[in-house]
C-alpha cells in the first residue's frame, strides 16, 4: 500500500501540468478530484465505504473500496453514454443512509454482500460523475480525478476506521458516526 500510494505521488509531482488542463473550462483533473470531496453526499457515502471495509477487516479493506471504485466506473460509463437511469439522486441519498445505517450496526457482512451492497450504490454515484463529463472540456481527466478522489476518500475512512479500533470507546464513536451520516442520509432523501 505505502509503495503504491508514494507511486501515485511521485506521478502526481513529476505531472503536475495534469491538475491545471482545462481548468478555465472546468474539465480538468482537479474539478474531477474536487466533485466527490465537496460533494457532500458523495464525501459521506466514500467515507463510510472506507470506515465499513475497516470494520470488517482482513481482505474487505481493499476489495470493498476497490468494489465500489470499480462498479462506480461501471455507473460513469452509463452515464457518459446517455445510457437512462432513474433516480439518481435518490439513489445517492439511499446510499448515505444505508451506508450509515451498516457503520452504525455494525454487523460484518460477507464480503461478496459488502462488496454487492456497496456496489448497487457505486452506480448511482459514477452515473452523476459520468453525466457531467460530457460537458466538460477533457473527460479522460476528470475520470481520472474523480477516481483518484474516491479512493483517497475510502483510504481516509480506512485509516479512521483504524485508528477508532485502536482507542478506547473508538468503536462506539464511529457507530454514533454511522447514525449521524443515516440520519443525514434521511434527511437528504426527504429533501
Amino acid at each position: 500500500m505505502k509503495k503504491t500510494l508514494l507511486g501515485f505521488t511521485i506521478v502526481a509531482l513529476m505531472l503536475p501540468n495534469l491538475s491545471y488542463a482545462h481548468q478555465a473550462t472546468g474539465g480538468g483533473f482537479i474539478a474531477g478530484l474536487s466533485h466527490p470531496v465537496l460533494g457532500f453526499d458523495h464525501l459521506l457515502a466514500m467515507l463510510s465505504v472506507g470506515v465499513l471495509s475497516a470494520q470488517m477487516g482482513g481482505k474487505s479493506l481493499w476489495s470493498v473500496p476497490v468494489a465500489f471504485v470499480s462498479i462506480m466506473l461501471v455507473g460513469g460509463i452509463l452515464g457518459l453514454n446517455g445510457v437512462p437511469l432513474i433516480s439518481v439522486e435518490m439513489g445517492i441519498s439511499v446510499s448515505v443512509l444505508a451506508l450509515g445505517i451498516a457503520l452504525a450496526v455494525e454487523k460484518k457482512l460477507a464480503p461478496i454482500l459488502a462488496m454487492a451492497f456497496v456496489g448497487f450504490f457505486a452506480v448511482f454515484h459514477g452515473y452523476a460523475h459520468g453525466i457531467e463529463m460530457p460537458h466538460l472540456a477533457n473527460s479522460t481527466l476528470y475520470a481520472l480525478g474523480f477516481i483518484i478522489g474516491t479512493a483517497s476518500i475510502h483510504i481516509t475512512g480506512v485509516l479512521v476506521g483504524i485508528f477508532a479500533a485502536n482507542i478506547p470507546n473508538g468503536v462506539q464513536f464511529l457507530r454514533y458516526i454511522g447514525a449521524s451520516i443515516a440520519g443525514i442520509g434521511f434527511h437528504l432523501i426527504l429533501m
